[in-house]
């Protein structure tokens, strides 16, 4: 029976995956790999100067931060952040009904970036890679808001809403580039960066 090459090539590693995001949990199961899920909460907070895909990627420098005093030489810890981006501002999580509200209506009837990046820490050496994709949205209507922000509560996802749900079924006109990462994470890009390790 043929190995899955990734899990070939991390043979040497202890993979850690430093986050507590359900969708990145099944992600590396999808990918087939072995691995520990060890969040570590920081205050995520970046310098105001920073635009787009720099926020994520400070971001994700910062979740490695808490691993860096423990980390063993065959650990690999995996830490990321992901950006909504749109026209100039940063759109993250929702504390409220209206403040979900206010994210999709200003999303609606347009584009909009969403930007991952994913870290790999080990004692040694940090690497970071970035994924961009286009996301457009179709034209939404308030009851359309409403009826999503009631049945999903999408307050754990950067611009108040996950493609992987009902308003990304009803309401994404066009996409440009990976879907995965719009859930979460570049798949193909962390397995060409754990390939190439």
């Amino acid at each position: 029976m043929t190995e899955n090459p990734l899990k070939q090539k991390l043979l040497g590693y202890h993979l850690i995956l430093g986050s507590g995001s359900p969708r990145r949990k099944r992600f590396f199961e999808d990918l087939g790999l072995e691995f520990e899920v060890r969040p570590k909460s920081v205050d995520e907070v970046y310098p105001t100067h920073l635009q787009g895909q720099e926020i994520s990627e400070y971001l994700a420098r910062l979740k490695a931060e808490p691993f860096k005093k423990e980390l063993r030489p065959q650990d690999l810890v995996v830490t990321s952040d992901t950006v909504v981006w749109h026209r100039g501002q940063s759109l993250a999580k929702a504390e409220t009904p209206e403040e979900a509200f206010q994210m999709l209506r200003t999303l609606s009837g347009d584009w909009h970036e969403v930007i991952t990046s994913v870290g790999f820490t080990t004692h040694s050496f940090q690497k970071v890679v970035s994924a961009i994709t286009l996301v457009k949205f179709k034209e939404f209507s308030d009851a359309e808001i409403n009826f999503y922000i009631e049945q999903c509560q999408p307050f754990d996802k950067a611009g108040a809403y996950g493609i992987q749900e009902w308003i990304g079924m009803i309401g994404i006109s066009e996409i440009k580039g990976s879907y995965t990462n719009v859930v979460g994470l570049p798949t193909h890009l962390v397995y060409e960066t754990l390939m190439s390790l």
